[in-house]
């Protein structure tokens, strides 16, 4: 599962790039992203507070709005930050100032495997192929 097709559907309206989640790097059914109903979708993204905020604004990403950043996103952000030691504001900083496509490039290079060329997951640092871990479990 290679990182090579650039799709803008995995690019969450939070900032985080849905390429190098765990549920669509590791799953048999995987997560086809945010702006899909797709079966292997994680409940919490159905019910995510802040997608369905975007779509009764009629926004696309959350960057957009005139409340951005949120008390929501603004929570989400730590949480990744401590967790992931990545920042979703930062992320769609660098889509909304780049581009997607430079964005998901830069993300090829910072998530694809060195060993197999398969997405390493944010979320449980594992490649998508051949299971290399970047960071010892915990």
């Amino acid at each position: 599962m290679p990182m090579e097709h650039i799709d803008p559907m995995m690019f969450a309206p939070c900032g985080m790039n849905c390429m190098i989640c765990y549920k669509h790097c590791s799953q048999k059914i995987s997560c086809a992203g945010c702006f899909t109903d797709s079966k292997g979708k994680p409940e919490h993204c159905g019910k995510c507070k802040i997608k369905i905020c975007t779509q009764k604004k009629d926004i696309k990403y959350c960057y957009e709005c005139s409340e951005y950043p949120c008390k929501q996103l603004k929570y989400l952000e730590k949480s990744y930050i401590t967790r992931y030691d990545t920042s979703l504001i930062g992320n769609s900083r660098e889509v909304k100032e780049n581009g997607l496509a430079v964005f998901m490039d830069q993300q090829k290079t910072k998530y694809m495997c060195p060993k197999c060329g398969g997405i390493i997951s944010l979320h449980d640092s594992e490649c998508s192929e051949c299971k290399y871990q970047t960071k010892p479990k915990v």
